[in-house]
């Protein structure tokens, strides 16, 4: 059975332009981009799961192609067309329909589940908390299946549970804690704190990847921006000022415009805060007409809906809140992690997860990878991990929800206090108004239900990461403090969150395994 909250096309998946990264050229092999991979992530990738990632990679890609999804194919077909993005030292991004990759692999796996009589589909139906069966042994507690809030059709106040032998959580990101992101807007965490409730642990939080290029729609813009793909950088185009001048300087980064993305990102703050801007521009013009509407139509299509020709004009463009590299968890076979060891029947995969192979800050087009290869795994191992079906106990009742208007106040919150520059005042001022935040609870008709439950489990993942980076007194990757520019040895390694018994947050670091 599969569950989802909106539509089963509403995730993130649809949304990734640039493609799925593997090494599939001539001139390319996993070394390749396992290397690639270890340097994006600033020395705290777990190096065994990103071998994984790398060796399994291309295999999969091949699977998927031949589930159905069309892949974009070289000059006289045959092989895959492959581009590059920012971080790569070789062609080995896969692309379908130009640049609406996401939504092509959404198509071809969605059309695979519907054929298939033995697969389920529910959606409209909000996952609220995970059911438990009693412990053994003094171990964690297993899962047994799943509470539900069922809005269904016309209904909103529906009520439901599934019991399972095993629950998969691929509830995708948490960018919809800031007031600025590329997410959709059901991407709002709830996987890391349902998770979180059940006495997951969770990882990395700290490091939220912020896409340089989300198209510019005016300083008073909140929620889900266009975003407009690193893959267009990886044609030719680039990021120049009010000016004209040259957002990264030839004395930086040596791949420049390519540069990671927590580099590109920086530097475009610098230069914002310089010129007391709040978005720059990344100028296409020189890649002509024919190369941007067969790569790009659907960024075009978006630009020119807003306004904006980029065949003609510079495209406008600030950071956004892109990607969650940490997250709930788990090992090499997508099992969950809790303090008391790995929690039975629960898995994760995606962007909700923590598998370790993004380190500090993820390479551009590995997330859709990680995906493919993870979730295969989940499937691999599930075989021989299913118990009979548990008992199920009586879900934990909860003290209540927060008010929906606390999503505003929420986002406000994190992009001024825990957003692109972090510094221990900013951070200390996030925790002050998040408390705060957490006192409120709705009451009166409505609550209970979806908005509700979504900024609850926004504030506690909200909690979390500005728990995290609090502790993290470094910059490294995507995690930026302003008041401590330097990485630090001490700080290689993990921090890992969980919820105590008494419902506060407990975070520890754990060095990187030698």
């Amino acid at each position: 059975m599969v569950v989802t909250k909106a539509l089963l096309d509403a995730g993130s998946t649809r949304w990734a332009q640039g493609g799925i990264a593997a090494a599939l050229g001539p001139e390319d092999d996993p070394e390749q981009h396992l290397r690639d991979t270890l340097s994006a992530g600033v020395g705290i990738c777990d190096e065994a799961a990103v071998r994984l990632l790398v060796t399994d990679g291309p295999g999969r890609v091949r699977e998927l192609a031949a589930l159905g999804a069309a892949f974009d194919l070289a000059a006289g077909g045959g092989d895959f067309a492959l581009t590059r993005e920012g971080g790569h030292s070789r062609n080995r991004v896969v692309h379908a329909g130009g640049d609406a990759t996401g939504l092509e692999v959404e198509r071809a796996l969605i059309a695979a589940v519907r054929a298939d009589p033995e697969v389920e589909v529910i959606e409209h139906a909000l996952v609220l908390d995970l059911l438990r069966a009693p412990s053994v042994g003094g171990g964690p507690t297993p899962v047994a299946g799943l509470t539900l809030h069922v809005l269904g059709e016309g209904s909103r106040d529906g009520v439901g549970a599934v019991l399972a032998r095993a629950v998969v959580l691929a509830t995708g990101g948490l960018g919809q804690i800031f007031a600025s992101t590329t997410n959709p807007p059901v991407s709002t965490g709830d996987g890391v704190a349902l998770a979180m409730r059940a006495g997951a642990e969770v990882a990395d939080l700290e490091f939220v990847q912020f896409h340089p290029t989300a198209l510019w729609l005016g300083g008073a813009a909140r929620g889900q921006q266009p975003l407009v793909s690193e893959a267009v950088r990886g044609e030719g185009a680039v990021l120049i000022d009010g000016s004209g001048t040259r957002v990264m300087p030839e004395d930086g980064h040596p791949l420049r415009d390519l540069a990671p993305r927590d580099v590109v990102t920086k530097q475009m703050s610098r230069v914002m805060s310089r010129t007391g801007t709040d978005h720059l521009f990344l100028d296409a013009r020189g890649l002509g007409e024919e190369v941007l509407l067969r790569r790009f139509p659907t960024i075009v299509a978006t630009c020119r809906s807003h306004g904006i020709d980029p065949v003609v004009d510079p495209i406008p463009v600030t950071p956004a809140a892109h990607y969650a590299s940490g997250g709930v968890r788990t090992d090499l076979h997508g099992q969950v992690a809790s303090p008391q060891g790995p929690i039975p029947g629960l898995y994760a995969c995606g962007e909700v997860a923590c598998t370790g192979v993004h380190g500090a800050n993820r390479l551009a087009s590995n997330s859709l990878l990680e995906g493919l290869v993870f979730a295969a795994r989940i499937g691999d191992a599930l075989p021989a991990a299913l118990a009979e079906q548990r008992e199920a106990l009586d879900p934990v009742g909860e003290a209540g929800v927060l008010p929906a208007a606390t999503m505003r106040d929420l986002t406000t919150t994190m992009t001024d206090g825990a957003g692109v520059l972090r510094s221990a005042a900013s951070l200390e001022a996030a925790a002050k108004s998040l408390g705060e935040l957490g006192r409120r609870l709705a009451d009166g008709e409505g609550s209970g239900g979806t908005e509700q439950w979504e900024a609850t489990n926004a504030h506690l993942v909200a909690s979390a990461l500005v728990a995290a980076a609090g502790v993290r007194r470094e910059t490294r990757g995507c995690h930026w403090r302003e008041d401590f520019p330097d990485a630090q040895d001490n700080f290689r390694g993990h921090l890992v969150t969980h919820l105590t018994g008494e419902g506060t947050l407990s975070t520890e670091y754990r060095p990187v395994a030698s």
